[in-house]
């Protein structure tokens, strides 16, 4: 079978999906439709609805386009069958049920930002900045029953950086990702795939979990380490965030950190402390050192330099985030 000929069903929803969706449409591969969550409510009263990167470009394209409410809908059930794909893809979607991901004769793979099995979940770029891994990937797979389990395809390693943030991270593996789910569809169309169980996947260590981040997950705890702060910060930046509460006597902001830098030091100040010249540097102290601060965000305001902020801050003897 050519790939001309090959039906596909895309699934996907954040621009991370949109760099396959497009290397196959740019490719010449057959996308008879493209499955998105619904458009979602914004503006103060929820007036104005926004479609997923992935609609607007399957629109641009002049693609099919299905927003099921439910997946288990009968309707949308019966309409997905009528398509005969070949072949489901699923990049950054939703838990499908298995009379979805069953459907095809070739079967649904999913793209998966992380070397499985190793952060299974929602949030695997973020998780491993978070633990500070030096090195990461994508996986394709063949889905089933329990989440992030099926059988390996493929997989793509790249190192981190100890200067990478998500945002980094997650464009190189949006462009990675978009190589590998072509790599997987022609070597599925070759009938060249040797699937491997993840069970058999050797291990260094312990399996890390990657959970959804929700916004207590992004709180800094200033009590732990120089290296685990800075980790966790870039692990959540540029978004959501890792942010603090800024504390100026009876007044108390929230704070975003999103760059910092290491500074390992030995001092007798309390976790959350400034130490700061009041013009040019912001420190503040860790169980074991510094964090020096290079940008930041106080709710509702934009995110700024250090030296911008110092022109507006005037230091204060009790001042502290915890």
């Amino acid at each position: 079978m050519e790939k001309k000929d090959l039906r596909i069903v895309y699934m996907g929803t954040p621009e991370f999906a949109v760099e396959s969706l497009k290397r196959l449409v740019e490719g010449g591969y057959n996308v008879v439709a493209v499955i998105t969550m619904p458009d979602k409510p914004m503006g103060r009263h929820g007036s104005v609805l926004q479609p997923s990167p992935v609609k607007q470009y399957a629109v641009s394209q002049g693609l099919k386009v299905l927003q099921p409410e439910k997946l288990k809908d009968e309707a949308f059930i019966g309409e997905l069958q009528s398509l005969h794909a070949d072949l489901q893809i699923v990049v950054a979607f939703r838990m499908l049920p298995e009379v979805v991901w069953a459907m095809p004769r070739l079967g649904t793979f999913n793209l998966h930002a992380s070397l499985l099995p190793q952060y299974r979940g929602a949030a695997p770029i973020n998780w491993a900045v978070i633990n500070g891994e030096t090195e990461t990937g994508i996986t394709t797979f063949f889905l089933k029953h329990e989440i992030d389990t099926g059988e390996i395809i493929d997989q793509v390693r790249i190192p981190i950086a100890d200067t990478d943030d998500v945002g980094v991270v997650y464009d190189k593996l949006m462009r990675l990702g978009g190589d590998l789910v072509l790599k997987t569809v022609d070597a599925i169309l070759d009938g060249n795939v040797k699937t491997v169980p993840q069970e058999s996947v050797p291990l260094s260590g312990e399996l890390h979990p990657a959970p959804k981040i929700f916004k207590e997950t992004c709180r800094i705890d200033w009590t732990q380490g120089t290296k685990r702060i800075y980790d966790f910060i870039r692990g959540l930046s540029p978004y959501p965030g890792a942010w603090t509460e800024f504390h100026v006597g009876e007044t108390v902001s929230t704070l975003k950190l999103f760059e910092t830098q290491k500074i390992f030091a030995d001092h007798a100040l309390e976790p959350g402390a400034f130490v700061t010249d009041g013009k040019s540097y912001l420190h503040i102290a860790t169980s074991d050192g510094y964090l020096n601060v290079l940008s930041l965000q106080f709710a509702g305001k934009k995110r700024m330099g250090i030296a911008d902020f110092m022109k507006g801050y005037r230091h204060s003897a009790d001042a502290f985030v915890r």
